[in-house]
């Protein structure tokens, strides 16, 4: 098996390439409003001031409302330096109040306890059971909060861009977090990419225990 070093080498090389030859209208998981997260954040009813880390957020559009909502501590985490340069260069100066980071979220290290974990669409990635371990781990390490998972469902694509996803149901998703943090909300949701395919995704909410 690959190390973890060279897997985020390959990974890292594969997802430049994605954002330097594709605009958000040609991929997949452009949503112009995220609304299941934004509904289910919402919900938390969280402070402004509360640490929220958008994994895998790339040019997710994400921040974009949680910086009009008004919080004032965001990271976005993305595998791809272009990704994060597309998102700053959309945002302008608004992009100074984010806390960018250049990283796979296996090796990530937040500057401070996280408040919220919001991941739509990293998470079904990790196909490799030391992967999901490593996750976890990370979750259980720096979540004091809570965390919002969004993956493909188990009637939802088995490849995204060229690379095999692990599909899950609200039954897994639980399981695998059931130690550290109890279910919220589970919900079904389909996204309609920009081409107009229907994409099944399930997202769940989770609390610290």
């Amino acid at each position: 098996m690959a190390s973890f070093a060279a897997m985020d080498k390959s990974l890292a090389a594969h997802w430049e390439k994605i954002y330097a030859s594709k605009q958000p209208h040609e991929v997949s998981w452009t949503e112009a409003v995220p609304q299941h997260s934004l509904e289910m954040i919402a919900a938390l009813k969280l402070p402004k001031e509360a640490h929220i880390a958008d994994i895998g957020g790339g040019d997710s559009r994400l921040v974009d409302h949680l910086l009009q909502l008004g919080y004032t501590h965001i990271t976005v985490v993305d595998i791809s330096a272009n990704a994060i340069e597309r998102a700053k260069k959309r945002l302008g100066k608004k992009a100074l109040a984010v806390h960018w980071v250049v990283s796979n979220v296996l090796d990530f290290v937040p500057d401070s306890p996280i408040d919220l974990w919001h991941d739509r669409a990293t998470f079904h990635f990790l196909i490799d059971a030391a992967a999901v371990k490593k996750y976890l781990g990370k979750l259980d390490q720096f979540v004091r909060g809570y965390v919002i998972i969004a993956a493909f469902s188990t009637e939802g694509p088995d490849k995204c861009s060229g690379l095999p996803v692990q599909q899950y149901n609200e039954g897994s998703l639980c399981q695998l977090l059931q130690d550290h943090f109890s279910k919220i909300k589970c919900e079904s949701a389909l996204h309609l990419t920009p081409a107009q395919a229907r994409q099944a995704f399930v997202y769940c909410g989770f609390k610290r225990v």
